[in-house]
């Protein structure tokens, strides 16, 4: 799943890409895309984009005083294209989802793999008419969310540091991918729970939650669309990297499986040496 840092270099990359010029269609090509229908599609066609932003995981392309709200959800991407396909996408059983394409005949396409199709189009005239953005904690990166900010978040939390992380009320952008990292970063374990923090703790986990979404999005800074997935992978020290050595004490990274996904982590580094056990079999570390 895209998470903030992919999202902030695709918000960039738009931004260089899209600003000035004049959408010229908007085509979905997968129905279940499109969770909204007033206004209509139709209503930025001939717009000009006037900025891109981005909340949390929503990237936001403005044209013509709305706003095109998207998710790319678990399996979603975003493809620019210097020159799209002529003609409208034929609706099928293939990734395609939408197409946007420019009146100078550039554009992108959203796609979107396997069999779940949570990818999400919004057109709406404030971001905040989108559930998903109005129900949005800080970013983590945001200037003015300094540990101050962040202690506050997590007083009267009463749950697993993993959890409260991956909390878009909470805190905005972070998922399962940069949550393992930053867990990693901090060497804590992720079923610790928040209400056990102490003020030492609380700022280690601040100080791992900001350097290390800096770092991630210092290293897709200019990278075009296509190559970010592959920067994010090269990236992660713990996630997805379950049986390899970690790259700071050597140890075999272990992993904690869930129904839908999983968690990675290093026991030397962040649970005393101790494997954690399935959360569904046994009782959590502390």
């Amino acid at each position: 799943m895209p998470e903030l840092p992919e999202v902030e270099a695709l918000r960039e990359f738009l931004d260089a890409h899209l600003v000035g010029k004049e959408i010229a269609r908007v085509l979905p090509a997968a129905i279940s895309v499109l969770k909204t229908y007033d206004p209509p599609l139709g209503a930025v066609e001939g717009a000009e984009v006037t900025g891109v932003a981005r909340h949390g995981k929503f990237l936001d392309i403005e044209a013509g005083g709305l706003h095109l709200l998207i998710h790319l959800a678990r399996a979603g991407w975003l493809h620019w294209k210097d020159v799209l396909p002529s003609g409208a996408p034929k609706p099928g059983k293939g990734p395609l989802a939408l197409r946007v394409a420019l009146t100078g005949g550039d554009g992108f396409d959203l796609t979107e793999a396997g069999t779940q199709k949570r990818l999400a189009v919004h057109l709406v005239r404030e971001p905040a008419d989108v559930p998903g953005v109005a129900r949005l904690g800080p970013d983590p990166l945001a200037d003015g969310f300094d540990l101050a900010a962040f202690t506050a978040l997590l007083e009267g939390e009463r749950r697993q540091i993993k959890g409260a992380l991956r909390d878009q009320s909470l805190i905005a952008g972070i998922g399962n991918a940069y949550s393992d990292e930053i867990l990693h970063a901090a060497k804590m374990s992720p079923f610790k729970p928040t209400q056990n923090l102490t003020a030492e703790e609380t700022a280690a986990l601040y100080e791992a939650m900001r350097a290390t979404l800096t770092e991630a999005v210092a290293r897709s800074h200019g990278l075009a669309a296509g190559r970010l997935k592959a920067e994010k992978k090269s990236g992660l020290r713990v996630h997805g990297r379950t049986g390899e050595p970690c790259p700071v004490c050597g140890d075999t990274i272990r992993e904690v499986s869930f129904a839908d996904s999983s968690l990675q982590y290093c026991p030397t580094c962040q649970t005393g040496g101790k494997p954690l056990a399935d959360r569904r079999l046994s009782r959590l570390l502390k």
